[in-house]
């Protein structure tokens, strides 16, 4: 997950809170300064943070709780709501039909970036054309071709042509027929006045609807400049951040970018081309502090199993602690595909405070191999587990080539996860929030 130290830190603080017999002004004024160190860590800009917790302690200490709230709920809602107001700067990328221009320096990981950003557009039914408009780094026509060969999308570029915005002129004509296209341009190692040109030729030739600025996020709160200076020179529309799956400075990059007219739509996770995700800050800060966030869970199991009912349904059944073994296999296909384990555990309302205690790569490990055993079943025994016992275990495992002991091992796991899931799913408070992250998802029913 994206700025894990702020996560832990983050969750400490609320830990903090909840463990507290009683919430008074020496509470308030510890938590104030522990938020301070967690933000100031994660390389936050000084005065948003000193006018970040002067506002959560102003009002922590003067706001009264709406009926029906508790002093700790309603401090730990001041928290949320603060942090949420500090990086929500707009909305997403609209879904439509429209031209999107790439913009930004050397190293940002703008051409790869750029096949993430139309790999996430094709699996929301667009047909996406890519433009290769970087005509100074060896190579870069290569590398996107190479993506676009990946998603399935075509990649228009003149190999040995030096005047990018006549390449964009023609690759617009090219591209008439499809619902979006995207320019990837040149980088420099610095914003400098041929560059500016450049790009101001090619938006010309392009007329985008998006001019998105790729930053690094390890540049920290540097990327708050370089977002003004692109914007001064283009019209920066909107920012993607690179490289938030774990980075120290990630917290400069996002405050940093948030405080400039630009909204940030998009955050890198990983290397795999699936690892863009639309940035939303209600639920960016949801994860961070420990709530989760089932609703992008949901959307990322349906953008890449594409079964709606299905995956609403698991989420159901993992909620209610009634999933059978098929939908604990549904479960692990889902995470096969999604991402890594890490990332979906933080998606996972109350399992992100147990990060510590899990093992990604053994686990990860281990749920290979709980699909053999699983596919050694029959449909009738992962409907009804209870089925599963003495002979019938001794089958499972000649089948999978495991032990007994492993295929009790997995059956051990699932009863606890049903165990948990349920209790996550009994949990009135925790249900209220999921029904907000869920929207148009009844989770009343549960039991």
């Amino acid at each position: 997950m994206a700025l894990d130290g702020l996560g832990k830190s983050l969750r400490g603080v609320i830990s903090r809170i909840g463990s507290s017999s009683v919430v008074d002004e020496e509470l308030i004024r510890e938590v104030s300064k522990e938020l301070q160190r967690a933000l100031l860590q994660a390389d936050v800009n000084v005065q948003l943070v000193l006018e970040l917790t002067n506002r959560i302690q102003e009002r922590a200490l003067n706001e009264k709780p709406p009926a029906g709230k508790t002093s700790k709920d309603h401090v730990i809602g001041i928290i949320f709501k603060e942090l949420v107001s500090l990086l929500d700067n707009g909305g997403g990328l609209e879904l439509k039909p429209q031209t999107i221009m790439m913009v930004g320096l050397y190293g940002q990981g703008k051409t790869t970036t750029t096949g993430k950003l139309a790999q996430y557009l094709s699996k929301k039914g667009f047909s996406v054309g890519l433009i290769g408009a970087d005509v100074y780094r060896p190579g870069a026509l290569d590398q996107l071709r190479q993506l676009g060969e990946k998603i399935n999308a075509e990649v228009y570029g003149e190999p040995g042509n030096n005047n990018a915005a006549e390449i964009v002129k023609n690759g617009m004509a090219k591209f008439a027929d499809k619902k979006i296209r995207i320019v990837d341009t040149s980088g420099r190692h610095a914003l400098e006045d041929d560059l500016i040109q450049e790009l101001k030729d090619i938006a010309e030739a392009a007329r985008p609807d998006e001019r998105i600025l790729v930053l690094d996020s390890q540049v920290g709160q540097q990327a708050g400049p370089q977002a003004d200076a692109f914007n001064k020179a283009v019209g920066v529309t909107a920012v993607i951040l690179t490289k938030m799956d774990g980075t120290a400075k990630g917290g400069g990059a996002l405050s940093a970018v948030a405080g400039t007219d630009a909204r940030i739509v998009f955050i890198g996770t990983g290397e795999h081309i699936r690892d863009l995700e639309p940035f939303d800050a209600d639920k960016f800060i949801s994860r961070l502090l420990g709530m989760g966030d089932l609703a992008s869970l949901v959307r990322m199991a349906k953008d890449e199993i594409g079964d709606d009912e299905g995956m609403e349904r698991l989420a159901r059944n993992m909620l209610s602690g009634r999933f059978t073994l098929s939908d604990m296999y549904q479960q692990m296909a889902a995470v096969g595909k999604m991402g890594t384990l890490q990332k979906i555990v933080s998606m996972v309302p109350g399992l992100s405070n147990m990060e510590d205690k899990i093992n990604y790569e053994e686990s990860q490990k281990r749920i290979s191999m709980y699909k053999v055993i699983l596919d050694s079943m029959t449909k009738e025994e992962k409907d009804e587990p209870n089925l599963i016992k003495g002979k019938r275990i001794e089958r499972i495992a000649n089948g999978a080539g495991v032990s007994a002991s492993e295929v009790k091992g997995l059956l051990k796991q699932y009863a606890q996860s049903k165990k948990m899931m349920g209790s996550i799913g009994k949990d009135r408070k925790m249900r209220k929030q999921l029904m907000k992250q869920m929207g148009n998802m009844d989770l009343d029913g549960l039991q």
